[in-house]
């Protein structure tokens, strides 16, 4: 059921997969020889590198070329001191640099994507993988950006993962980005561009900073749309041996390595760094700075706070019943989004940590109690982490493919936002759905009483703008609760409620069964209706007031529409989108 790692037989390189050779039209350096990035890399103590060239692998080729012709010429003992100089220069420089060969590609409308390759991939066979993608084939040696009518993003992810490559997303968060920062549109395009199954990572341009505006924060699976966590990294995009001075533009024009990410891996190579980026284990990347300390992932989690996928607890004791707390975590994460828990780190960020003194015992028996209680069998992976000096128990929890999963048997959890808690009946009643209907897919079957599917959309038509707002709710927040409807029975009140984050509607809730947010919300209707002249309105928008709970900020929101009033309960800050937004900067 649980998975232990052995983190002593891996160790950090750092890498940077994203240089540019004068095989791309816009290098800015002249008379750079591949020799000289390689120098560059080493000075700059990078252990893998990647070439990636727009739309072409010119550059790798030129350089495979030149060392096998320095190789072909020792052999017939014909090589000049200065050529046997330059191929042992090459064989040192390659022995402790692993270089892979790459591209970056541009999709439909100008999204820009890398392609990471192991070297036994032969340039060919890259050139192959580019015409698939329709580059024009008179364009493979020019190494523009622009190459016309090419293959859009989600046939990109597809093509390169078949074909065995890293695919990352570059530059994900700036210009040419699938984030879409700067789009008028996005919608469901951007979540299929950054949630796609083919995707490995996303390349961002602000790794290093902290808060909760960041790329990586966006993306670490609490926002609603967006609930596949996302690997994020960093890469230098070097157009240059070293980076522009006195421009001001600090995320333009970078050298080699000056962007880099740390990578924990048990050997150096291409395989080791595939499974790696097809794994779950955040914590194997971070970015790496000179002269600064290591990236404390366990602190920038603590940072962040408790969500929808994070938890943490001092201490993992039977007494006081936080053992039972933390299995309940683990049941209501694989029912609902997966996630991580942290034991031995309060989520308080300013207090000291307090670590786990006993670890493997630790671990024993919370994988015991899992093993004992959890139904069906869930496979998390159980780790000791340092921090501060000290030692974080994380378990690191899947979505699981069999819902629902019940304590005892009988004791279904879910996670709502940052709380676990019992699963009324239809939420029980989607868990199986669900259940059954992944069991259908993976059988090859479709459901007895569905409806026949409509035809799959072809890649392109992804590209559009979202759809409309009547199909997709755009008006409502994407967190808290709605009340939609109530009616009395024998005196008593009974309410549906809609959760705003996924859809989901519960009949039949009473204030004296409604977990903690909709006791709230229930309350807040019984007890003080909404008065719209009280309302801080900004068009249809409306701020009916702020509240906190724990250390969570929450709104209370009116829309105006032709229908009627509507009213969100207890909205977090991720989920103000669009005009909503308009409160938290009132706020500020």
């Amino acid at each position: 059921m649980a998975a232990r790692k052995n983190p002593s037989k891996m160790q950090w390189f750092r890498m940077d997969l994203h240089i540019h050779t004068p095989a791309s039209a816009d290098y800015q350096d002249a008379g750079v020889t591949h020799l000289d990035i390689l120098r560059k890399a080493e000075a700059r103590e990078l252990d893998i590198i990647a070439f990636t060239d727009h739309n072409t692998v010119g550059g790798y080729r030129a350089m495979r070329d030149e060392i096998e012709k320095l190789s072909f010429l020792e052999s017939l003992k014909r090589a000049t001191p200065e050529e046997q100089r330059r191929l042992s220069e090459y064989r040192r420089l390659m022995d402790k640099i692993l270089v892979l060969p790459g591209f970056e590609f541009t999709a439909t409308f100008g999204f820009h994507i890398l392609g990471i390759f192991s070297p036994d991939t032969t340039t060919r066979e890259l050139e192959h993988i580019l015409l698939s993608l329709n580059v024009p084939p008179d364009t493979l040696d020019n190494g523009s950006s622009v190459v016309g009518a090419s293959a859009d993003v989600l046939t990109a992810y597809r093509v390169i993962h078949a074909a065995g490559g890293i695919v990352i997303a570059a530059h994900a968060n700036s210009s040419h980005g699938v984030a879409m920062r700067g789009f008028d549109f996005g919608g469901q395009t951007k979540i299929a561009y950054t949630q796609d199954a083919h995707l490995h990572a996303l390349e961002v341009t602000d790794l290093e900073r902290r808060g909760r505006g960041t790329t990586q924060h966006f993306f670490d699976g609490s926002k609603p749309e967006y609930p596949r966590r996302m690997r994020c990294i960093q890469g230098s995009d070097a157009h240059r041996i070293n980076a522009e001075t006195g421009t001001g533009r600090s995320n333009q024009n970078l050298g080699v390595g000056d962007r880099v990410t740390e990578v924990l891996l048990p050997e150096r190579t291409f395989e080791a760094l595939r499974e790696m980026f097809e794994g779950n284990d955040f914590a194997r990347t971070r970015p790496y700075a000179v002269n600064r300390k290591p990236f404390d992932f366990i602190q920038a989690a603590r940072e962040q706070g408790p969500s929808i996928v994070q938890a943490f607890y001092d201490k993992a004791t039977r007494r006081g019943g936080m053992l039972y707390e933390i299995v309940a975590d683990v049941c209501a994460m694989a029912n609902t989004n997966g996630g991580t828990i942290y034991i031995g780190a309060s989520p308080d960020p300013t207090q000291p940590l307090t670590g786990v003194q006993q670890v493997a015992k630790t671990i024993e028996m919370i994988t015991t109690e899992l093993e004992q209680r959890l139904t069906p069998p869930l496979k998390v992976e159980i780790d000791g982490q340092h921090s501060q000096g000290k030692t974080v128990i994380r378990i690191q929890v899947p979505r699981g493919d069999d819902p629902p999963y019940a304590i005892d048997d009988n004791k279904i959890y879910v996670r709502d936002e940052a709380e676990t808690t019992l699963a009324v009946r239809d939420e029980i009643v989607r868990l199986v759905q669900s259940s059954l209907a992944s069991q259908q897919q993976s059988a090859g079957t479709a459901p007895a009483a569905a409806t026949p599917a409509a035809p799959e959309p072809e890649p392109a038509q992804l590209e559009q703008p979202p759809a409309p707002a009547e199909a997709q709710d755009v008006d409502a927040p994407k967190t808290g609760v709605e009340i939609i409807g109530s009616e009395q029975r024998k005196g008593k009140l009974y309410h549906m409620m809609r959760d705003l984050r996924n859809g989901n509607i519960v009949n039949n809730v009473t204030r004296s069964s409604a977990r903690r947010l909709w006791h709230y919300a229930i309350t807040e209707k019984e007890k003080n209706p909404v008065d719209p002249a009280k309302v801080t309105w900004r068009n249809n928008y409306g701020l009916i007031k702020r509240h906190r709970r724990g250390e969570t900020v929450r709104y209370d929101l009116a829309l105006k529409t032709p229908e009627g009033l509507r009213v969100f309960y207890g909205v977090t800050e991720d989920g103000m989108h669009g005009p909503w937004q308009v409160f938290l900067e009132d706020e500020e």
